[in-house]
């Protein structure tokens, strides 16, 4: 069948003329040939597990082998607990022999969002990120008014004729669950809400529970204290630098824990890790854009960007501007942020 690339809006399919779930699904199946060994890569996240566990159960009786590959640490708990309960298959990227897999498939991500990718081609690309360039693929399918990929491979799945195993389904609903924010993000539709609901019955609910309980090592602890000493509010706007962090996940669940104050509009959250600030952004979405905010504030310093509500900015320190032997405070994050909130 002749394949062509078609742009809707802000969504990007190459398979054929129509874009049904039959007809996407076989032009993702018709990129693979039953010798294929292939490559699912991800940056590991709830939902991003969740459709590479997808992608492997579509594809284990059309290929030789499929194995899923991550790059980066996973620290958070609920996703270390996620994948020990459901007995996720996955290894670490650098572990893997990348350029002899026959495919490499990347799940909700984009070839330009992590530098590691950049020098693997992809044969199929599926996301729900805003459309970037500078790459190709033989499929694309990449749709952002969808909440969660966990949505578009659960239409795959149903395409296919293929129910779910508890694992999978359970995996699903979480993916959903957890990147529309209990479908409380603006930038989903009613194609999430019908694969959430399909799924909703073969889900195991209660394991989904122990995942979302499971946010806090004891050691983090400390975090809310620096949090709750070195907060700054203004306007409406609150700010927060907690210093180096173990893993910057500390700073999103504690921006998450500010954005339910009252009279809080915006929460900026920032820490170092490693050698880079990275600054979470929060806020309602409401006549506010923290994807734009983010890219406005540190855009010129490295990579930021996000959603309406959600956003993020990881810049090297050296790009900072700051007076010699200056460290980076609270106080400096509230003037870098406020000169482009006027």
């Amino acid at each position: 069948m002749l394949k062509r690339l078609e742009k809707i809006g802000d969504t990007v399919t190459r398979s054929a003329s129509k874009n049904s779930a039959q007809t996407r699904l076989h032009g993702l199946l018709e990129m693979f040939e039953r010798s294929d060994e292939v490559l699912i890569v991800i940056i590991a996240d709830p939902d991003a597990l969740a459709s590479a566990m997808a992608m492997k159960r579509l594809l284990s009786y059309k290929v030789a082998s499929v194995t899923i590959g991550y790059p980066n640490e996973i620290r958070r708990l609920n996703n270390i607990t996620m994948v020990e309960r459901l007995k996720i298959p996955i290894e670490r990227l650098h572990t893997l022999p990348v350029k002899e897999y026959s495919k490499r498939v990347l799940l909700d991500s984009q070839p330009t969002h992590h530098s590691c990718f950049e020098k693997l081609q992809f044969d199929v690309v599926i996301d729900h990120h805003p459309v970037t360039e500078g790459w190709d693929a033989g499929f694309i399918d990449i749709r952002p008014d969808y909440g969660a990929v966990s949505s578009m491979m659960v239409e795959y799945l149903r395409a296919a004729g293929i129910r779910p195993s508890v694992a999978l389904a359970t995996a699903l609903f979480y993916g959903i669950k957890v990147d529309t924010q209990d479908f409380e993000k603006k930038n989903m539709q009613l194609a999430d809400g019908i694969s959430f609901r399909y799924v909703f019955n073969i889900a195991n609910r209660n394991l989904v529970r122990k995942f979302e309980l499971t946010e806090l090592r004891r050691s983090e602890l400390k975090y809310f204290k620096i949090a709750l000493n070195e907060v700054r509010s203004s306007k409406g706007r609150a700010y927060v630098h907690l210093g180096r962090v173990g893993t910057p996940d500390i700073q999103v669940i504690i921006a998450d824990f500010f954005n339910h104050v009252d009279k809080f509009d915006w929460v900026i959250v920032s820490g170092i890790h490693g050698e880079k600030l990275v600054v979470i952004f929060r806020c309602d979405g409401y006549r506010k854009n923290a994807g734009k905010l983010a890219q406005k504030t540190f855009g010129e310093y490295g990579p930021a960007g996000g959603h309406k509500e959600a956003a993020r900015a990881e810049v090297p320190l050296k790009n900072i501007p700051l007076r010699e032997n200056q460290e980076f405070t609270t106080r400096s994050l509230m003037r870098i942020a406020t000169r482009h909130m006027k």
